[in-house]
């Protein structure tokens, strides 16, 4: 590695050899020890400045390298820093910036981020004594300049992970520091920074679509502290949404979107917020998503309209607590508008659309349950919930049983969250909920015989979910109230005689078994199909069944079906099981 200026007597070019991820162990070993003296030395770290600050070295590992050093004075040594050497690393800072503006080719992006990273430490240490003017300077250098408002925005990414962001652990001194910089910030340039970035979105959304989305994220991270009025006004939003029609730009105008949305404040103000947000959307035509083919973006549109949804249902239910009845009329009007559009999202065939509106479900549900009485408009949603859910709960024709996937794991977390949906519509409304299952389940196994596997299963699954959806004292779902226990009875009746236990698949099979063991008082209450039943567990549908996964299921069924039924009528057969379960083994 050669030098480029007249340092060569300062910096151990040996030990930079070892940076390279190519280099013998040896000099890695040397570079390391290199890393920690510089690291150690009360000035050693200068050189590194100055390498920085006049571009003295091409190679991409000594600039990351020599930003590490700067890193760790900043932030484990600032305090004890002469002021000469504090304004030193304020110097190569700028210089360095300075120096990206003239760059035909960026430097690389981890480069970038590193060099945020320092520009954010020295931006927490120095903020509110030594540089209050930290972001005009930063403005003032890098103007439109694209290499400069890169670095810009990368700084402010990271600003935000130092001092916002609630997934990282702080201190009680770190937080109160937080809070200062903030309020400091809010007072001092917040408001410049939303110009730069209103500046930024406009000049940049037709030409630099990745500087544009980097904009959009900063705007998203920020919003959710500074004073909404910046960008919930008509200039900014119609910008944004002018970006929802991008194709380069629209998911990440999307997830800006969700951000304005989400922002905590008061619940009238937001109810206006979202219907106006909902009013332009539809009138651009968005809401028209069976016209949609990108479901990339879909998705993400399915969340903002989940965030919308949701903040409406907040508004509903503060305003209810306050007792303010007209206005809480009003924002549940609101939430019962978006209704169509929930559904439509709910119902689509792609997933991660489906799962991202089912928050908003769950909560419309739950709006639902506190209601006096259903109005007729509302029974049909509960309905038209209750068949999107049932249909949603079907495998698909590519799900691999067999050896099971990161896509087959993510459909699994998808169904538990149908699951709870399920749950919620069993305490809206659990006669319907226990009408609507019975029909399916019954149309199903009257022709189970050619129908496809999907349907099927899920037709027994959801047998099987209504005995969590609709809960029973130590399962006693065969006593107590006499339409859900005849319903009930009657559908295990039908799964344990219709003989579709005998379908060739494995999902059916282990649903079959996992349903008859879950409803085992059945058997209690109606013993005569205990033999079917057994005979089920032990021959080629269960113990001697083709598939391992099953076999090795079953085997653990079998025990827990056995314990529970300590009949008269179970002891008759004792016998006869135990010849079986010895021909099994001996097999």
């Amino acid at each position: 590695m050669a030098c480029e200026s007249a340092l060569p007597a300062i910096m151990d070019e040996q030990a930079l050899m070892g940076l390279n991820p190519n280099a013998d162990a040896c000099y890695r070993q040397r570079a390391l020890a290199y890393f920690e003296q510089l690291k150690e030395s009360l000035d050693g770290w200068e050189v590194c400045a100055q390498a920085l600050a006049k571009g003295v070295y091409s190679d991409d590992h000594v600039k990351f390298f020599c930003f590490q050093v700067l890193e760790h004075q900043i932030k484990f040594r600032h305090g004890s820093l002469t002021a000469a050497q504090q304004q030193l690393i304020r110097d190569t800072l700028m210089k360095w910036l300075q120096a990206q503006l003239m760059n035909v080719h960026p430097e690389k992006p981890f480069i970038r981020n590193k060099a945020a990273q320092v520009l954010a430490l020295t931006f927490v240490m120095e903020y509110l004594t030594l540089w209050p003017k930290f972001f005009f300077d930063i403005l003032n250098l890098v103007g439109l300049n694209p290499n400069g408002v890169d670095i810009y925005l990368r700084t402010l990414m990271a600003i935000d992970a130092e001092v916002v962001d609630r997934d990282i652990l702080h201190s009680p001194e770190e937080t109160r520091r937080n809070t200062l910089i903030k309020d400091s910030m809010r007072g001092q340039c917040i408001p410049a920074l939303v110009e730069s970035w209103f500046q930024i979105l406009q000049t940049y959304q037709h030409t630099h679509s990745e500087l544009t989305c980097q904009c959009l994220e900063v705007v998203g991270a920020y919003v959710s502290w500074i004073d909404l009025n910046l960008i919930a006004n008509d200039r900014f939003v119609n910008l944004l949404l002018s970006q929802m029609s991008m194709e380069e730009l629209r998911e990440e105008a999307c997830d800006c979107l969700f951000e304005i949305v989400n922002k905590g404040m008061d619940p009238v103000d937001k109810t206006k917020l979202v219907e106006s947000l909902c009013q332009v959307l539809q009138s651009a035509g968005f809401f028209n998503i069976e016209q949609e083919e990108d479901v990339d973006f879909l998705a993400k549109f399915s969340r903002l309209v989940n965030g919308m949804g949701q903040s409406l249902v907040l508004s509903w239910t503060k305003l209810s607590k306050m007792g303010d009845v007209k206005v809480s009329a009003e924002a549940l009007r609101a939430v019962e508008a978006k209704v169509p559009l929930m559904l439509q999202l709910l119902i689509h065939e792609d997933d991660d659309i489906s799962a991202n509106i089912v928050g908003f479900c769950y909560d419309y549900l739950h709006v639902l349950k506190q209601l006096p009485a259903l109005n007729e408009q509302q029974k049909t949603n509960v309905e038209a919930i209750m068949l999107a859910v049932m249909n949603k709960l079907k495998y698909d024709d590519e799900y691999n049983f067999e050896n099971e996937g990161e896509d087959e794991a993510m459909f699994v977390e998808y169904r538990k969250q149908l699951k709870m949906l399920l749950d919620r519509l069993a305490q809206v409304s659990p006669e319907l909920l226990l009408e609507a299952v019975h029909r399916v389940f019954n149309a199903t196994m009257q022709n189970w015989q050619t129908v496809q596997f999907m349907e099927v299963e899920v037709a027994i699954r959801l047998l099987y979910m209504l005995g969590e959806a609709l809960p029973a004292s130590h399962g006693a779902h065969f006593s107590g109230d006499t339409t859900k226990t005849s319903t009930l009875q009657s559908m295990m009746r039908t799964l344990v005689s219709c003989g579709v236990s005998e379908y060739q698949h494995s999902s059916v099979t282990l649903e079959f078994f996992e349903t008859a063991v879950r409803y085992d008082k059945f058997f209690l209450v109606e013993p005569q199909h205990i033999p079917s039943v057994l005979m089920a567990f032990l021959d080629h549908r269960g113990l001697r069944h083709s598939s391992p996964k099953v076999r090795s299921r079953v085997a653990y069924l079998f025990s827990r079906f056995i314990k529970t039924l300590q009949c008269p009528l179970f002891i008759v057969f004792y016998t006869e099981l135990v010849k079986h379960i010895q021909k099994i083994s001996h097999n």
